[in-house]
This record gives C-alpha cells, structure tokens and sequence, in this order.
C-alpha cells in the first residue's frame, strides 16, 4: 500500500466486540476492574481484531535502524558507529529487546532503513532509503521523497507482518541521536518549549544537554517545519526510523492489527501517524511510560494510558516487549477463569 492507501484503508475497530470483552471481565469471578487497564487493553484488543476472544500468540517486534546527521553537533555520548553495531547484534539475536523476545515467544525483525554504512547479518532486513540523514542544523534531515518513502517501508512491513498471520505487532528502533530528532519531532507537533521536551538520552551531561537543545532549537528555527503537516515535520527535523515507526502504526491499522508503543521515540512516531491518519489512535496500546522528558506529554496528545511505569528507558523496542508479556498473561485469566455462575458466586455489582 501506498501512504495515501494505508490512509484510507483505516476503519474504526469494533465496539460490539470490546463491550463483550467487558462484558466477559464483568462476567467472571474476580472483582469488577481488578486488573485495572490490563483490562481495558485486552477490550481494546477485542475491537481491534473484531471478536471477543483475540488472540496474540502470533507476534514480531520490528526495529528500525537509521542514523542521524544531528550527531555531529555533539548530542550523544557515544559515536554514530554504535547504530550498525547494535544493528548487527540485532540481527545475531543478542541485543536486549531479541532476548526479550525470544523469551516470550515473539519474533524480532531488524530493519536497516538508514543505517550510515552496510552492516551484516542475513536476517537484517534491508530497506535502506538513504545512508543516515544530514546535519538538521544546517539542512533538512531528508528530502520529502524520502520520507515518504521510509513511512511506506513501515506500511509495507505491517502488510507483510499480516499476511504471514502475526496477531500483534510492536515497533522498536536503535539509532544513535534519535532521541534529539524525537525531541525535534514533538516540539514542532505540540508547540511545546524544546527544554520541556528534550532530555538527557543515554546519560549526556548537564553541558551535553544544554548542546542538544540549541541543536534542536537551531533546526526548528531554520526549518519552521509545519505542524499541520506531518510529512513535513518528518523530512526537516525527524529520523528515517521515526518515520519507518509511523509506518508500521499505519499499516498495523490499516491491516487490523493492534500496535503496542514503546517509549518516546516510538511515541513521537505514533503521533505522526495520528496526525497523518486520526484513527489510527484506536490500534494503539501504551506499553509502558517513558522516563524522557516528552513521554508524558505524547502520550497525553494520543490520549493513551500505560500500564507499565518502571522507569525504562532503553528503547529498541523493550518497553512493548515487557507489555506483551503483561498482556499474556491478563489474556490467561480472561480466557481460563470461570464465570461467577460456574462457581456459584453471586457476582458483583457496581456501587454507587
């Protein structure tokens, strides 16, 4: 599908199947909204798949791997080289978010979408649109093209992801300085002051920060990226794996699948896709709050609820990973409990 395909292919998700999912945790024996939003997610999941019984036992986490130009303005503790190394440890299966998974039963799919030189592995899937993006600080991080492009590689990777039968999608990323173009992203979306957005990353310190922000304030100002046009945003200020992301949240909705979200970077690519497509809003599930500074804040504009809050900030894809586990084992009780008639239990009525 094209952009504009995965735009118009989106329809509402079902709410005759999520009241009968809520009906069901109403129905069996534990106390009314014990599991708290556990419960609405699994209601959520029912709509989404359309009956009152889904499943998730066929899953992939997809990582989007891209460098960023930004870099050089010295935002990041480490080098740019550390994208293909993690993105080469991706596809051994020996980064955090693979073991993870593997864990829990879920296949895990690197993607080189612009990662600054060739990397190896065979089972990197290889979409590169471009060798990294440029300096944002001194031109647009990519063409428009281009990041049309990388939003379709998203697309095309949901659509694929369907057809070999996955139930649940989750979307990772790894590429050094992304957490300054996801800044970038969600000041020029929300309006929001760039020091209120922009945080620390992998440990940068107070002289470090300070870099990034002017970094991110330069970029804007010379840009004026458009907030009411999302693309826009994406080709000046954003990175080729925030915009794979927003593809991957498209294509999941326009595939009827659900998408669980990571942290801010995943977030900030979710917004995207919201903008570029508002019911898109429906496929998503909040895995877990981020500690970075605009976490909050996406997850407010998306109007999504988490229900983990364990301080992680890892990214790659982690926080969805450990969602779905969570999500596994709340489907445990939904599918295996007995009703309060099996046991005999007058149910529980709501209190006013």
């Amino acid at each position: 599908m094209t952009l504009e395909q995965a735009i118009q292919a989106v329809r509402p998700p079902c709410e005759t199947s999520r009241a009968a999912a809520r009906q069901r945790f109403s129905d069996i024996a534990m106390p009314l909204g014990s599991l708290g939003l556990l419960q609405d997610a699994v209601a959520q999941l029912a709509a989404i798949r359309r009956t009152p019984r889904p499943s998730i036992g066929k899953r992939a986490v997809v990582m989007f791997c891209a460098d960023n130009g930004v870099v050089a303005q010295g935002v990041t503790q480490c080098g740019q080289e550390v994208t293909a190394t993690v993105t080469e440890n991706m596809g051994r299966g020996q980064s955090t978010v693979c073991l993870m998974a593997q864990h829990i039963g879920m296949d895990s799919f690197p993607v080189d979408i612009g990662v600054a030189r060739d990397v190896q592995g065979e089972s990197i899937l290889r979409r590169k649109v471009r060798y990294g993006t440029a300096d944002m600080t001194r031109e647009s991080a990519m063409t428009r093209d281009e990041a049309v492009r990388a939003v379709e590689v998203g697309i095309e990777l949901a659509e694929w992801c369907a057809a070999e039968g996955y139930d649940l999608l989750c979307g990772g990323e790894m590429g050094i300085g992304n957490t300054t173009t996801s800044a970038a992203v969600t000041a020029a979306l929300t309006g929001a002051p760039v020091e209120t957005v922009t945080g620390r990353g992998a440990g940068l310190s107070t002289e470090g920060l300070a870099r990034k922000v002017r970094a991110i304030e330069t970029a804007l100002a010379l840009h004026q990226p458009d907030p009411d046009d999302p693309i826009d945003v994406l080709h000046k200020v954003g990175g080729l794996d925030i915009a794979g992301l927003a593809g991957l949240y498209l294509g999941a909705a326009a595939c009827g699948l659900p998408a669980v979200l990571d942290g801010v970077i995943s977030c900030a690519a979710a917004l995207i896709a919201v903008r570029l497509c508002p019911a898109v809003r429906g496929y998503l599930i909040a895995g877990h709050s981020s500690e970075e500074p605009a976490g909050k804040l996406l997850l407010d504009e998306l109007g999504l609820h988490p229900f983990i809050s364990a301080g992680m900030r890892l990214g790659e894809g982690t926080g969805a990973v450990a969602a779905v586990a969570l999500l596994d084992l709340v489907l445990a009780a939904y599918d295996g409990m007995p009703s309060f008639a099996e046991v005999g239990i007058e149910a529980y009525q709501p209190q006013v």
